[in-house]
Formats: structure tokens, sequence, C-alpha cells
């Protein structure tokens, strides 16, 4: 059985090792083979490593380390896990959550049919972008124009294998948005989202209604990070309120539209429910079944249906 070796804090920073605040440590480290493992604290007498909150010291932490990539446990919390996808994009390190495995997967199964798949999403995100790019530069000027700040939002989304990535968007909602997240969604049993969030603008409701917004992703699927079509790419904060078993539909890779967008969208929000249309979509795919909810999206988009 392979374990970890439990790290001390002088072995990941070989420099300066003076300027650490020893609080109480808040999670456990333990690497091996270039894997670090982050996991919350288990509550035994394995020493621990003092609590790294400041996202500075981390960066250089990871990268005066051997570590290649980061697993984390889901368990750390929210905020911890953004802390650390941060600190890992800017030491440049890959950063997953840990997950259950998962058997079964498309890409295991129909690993011909699953090729076609990938090339028919390269094929079809690049002509998508040619056509659409007038489109997409349109909307970029009348968000621009409508409110200050950035074009474009990025939040970290859970991918294929539990790899963290950033998902692309035109930016719907107020500067800073994600400071009133908890606040607005704090009643919010299902996924995270709200039919009346005061945080979306005028014209972000407008271009959420018809899926305008997502149409940046084009981009993560050219970068492989998603597919055309497949289980939506959840955020942190839906990520890590799955149970265990519900964490191996996480293992998939996500795609812009499924299943779920061609039959409930935002009028099923049951993280059970959502979950369970997700992986009967997995353990039953097929080529075919994709190029049909294709069109079936663009009705379901032309019609703003279930869309907030």
């Amino acid at each position: 059985m392979t374990t970890f070796k439990v790290c001390t804090l002088k072995e990941l920073i070989p420099g300066d090792r003076q300027n650490f605040d020893y609080a109480e440590p808040k999670y456990i480290l333990k690497w091996r083979l270039g894997k670090l493992l982050v996991s919350s604290r288990p509550g035994t007498n394995q020493p621990y490593l003092p609590a790294l909150e400041n996202r500075e010291l981390l960066v250089k932490c990871l990268q005066n380390s051997p570590v290649r990539l980061v697993l984390l446990d889901p368990d750390i919390s929210e905020d911890k896990l953004r802390l650390w996808a941060d600190a890992g994009e800017q030491a440049n390190k890959a950063v997953y959550l840990r997950l259950p495995s998962a058997h079964g997967l498309p890409r295991m199964r129909n690993p011909l049919s699953w090729g076609l798949k990938r090339v028919f999403d390269w094929s079809v995100a690049a002509l998508l972008l040619t056509v659409l790019s007038p489109l997409m530069l349109g909307l970029a000027i009348l968000i621009r124009a409508n409110s200050s700040g950035p074009i474009f939002y990025t939040q970290w989304r859970v991918g294929e294998r539990g790899k963290l990535f950033r998902i692309l968007k035109f930016r719907t909602m107020i500067v800073d948005a994600e400071k009133y997240h908890h606040q607005v969604m704090a009643n919010q049993k299902g996924l995270h989202k709200c039919k009346d969030d005061f945080r979306v603008t005028p014209l972000g409701r407008w271009m959420r209604k018809y899926s305008l917004d997502e149409l940046p992703q084009l981009f993560n699927v050219l970068r492989g990070e998603m597919s055309l079509v497949g289980p939506r790419p959840w955020a942190l904060y839906d990520a890590i309120r799955i149970n265990k078993k519900g964490q191996k539909r996480l293992n998939a890779l996500p795609g812009i539209t499924g299943d779920w967008q061609v039959k409930a969208r935002s009028n099923l929000l049951d993280l059970d429910a959502v979950n369970r249309c997700d992986l009967e979509y997995l353990h039953s795919w097929s080529l075919w079944r994709d190029l049909k909810i294709l069109p079936l999206t663009m009705l379901k988009v032309i019609s703003g249906f279930g869309a907030y």
C-alpha cells in the first residue's frame, strides 16, 4: 500500500524559514513522488504543519518544493480550496480535488468513440469561435459600456479527474459579486442559483436568459478543459456539498451543455437529483446521444427555458 511521507515546513521550503506564523494547524500535508496531499485535520497525534494562511508564503512554499501536483481533500473548506488553487496557479502546479475512483466513464468504455468526440469538440469549438467572434466582440463592448469592471469573469471549477480549472464567462454581475455569494445563497439548499440575485446586472440578466455569457467557454473546450456536451463543471461551493458517493461524477470531463440543461436547467436545483441525471448520462453515453443534445440545447437557448 502506498503511503505518503509527512512533511515538515523546513523540508518544503529550503530557503528563508523565519517569517512563518506557527499558529494552530488547520490541515495536514503529506507528499510522495511529487504529489502533495492536503487533507483536513484527522484528530490523531501525527505531526502537523503550521497553518499556511498567507498566499504569498504558500506560493513560495510550492515554488521551492519538488511537488508536481497538489491533491486537495474537499473537506478542508471552500476558502482553503480557493487559497490552494490560487497559489498552485501562481506557482505553476496542477491542483486537483481528491475524489473517489470512478469506473466505467465514457472515455474508458468507448475509447474510439471518445476520441471522435474530442476531435468533434475541438473542430466545432474553433468553427463557432470564428463564426461568433463579431457577436462576442459586440457583447464585450456592451459590457464595458454598461458597467465598470472586467469584461470576463473567471471562477474555479472542477474538471476531469478533479482537476481545478478557471472557467471563462462574460461578466453578468457587479464587480466583486463573489463577496456577497454566501449572503445571497444563505437559504439555498440545492445548487447555488438564485432567481432574484441582486448582483446580476440588467444586461447580464438578458445575456443569461439566452446563455450568451457562456460563449467564452468555447476557449475552455479548445484548451481541453471542457467538452461541448457533458455534465456541468461544478463550482467549489457546490462540489464540496456532494456526498462521497456522488463525488465520483466529478471525475468526468465537464461540458458546456448536457442532459440537465435540456431537461430541467434551473428548474431542477436539488443536488442529488442533478447528480443522478449526470450519472445516468455518463452510464448510457454515446456519441449519437451527444449529437442529439446539441440541437435540443439550441431550442432551449432560443426559448430562454429555465434560465436566470
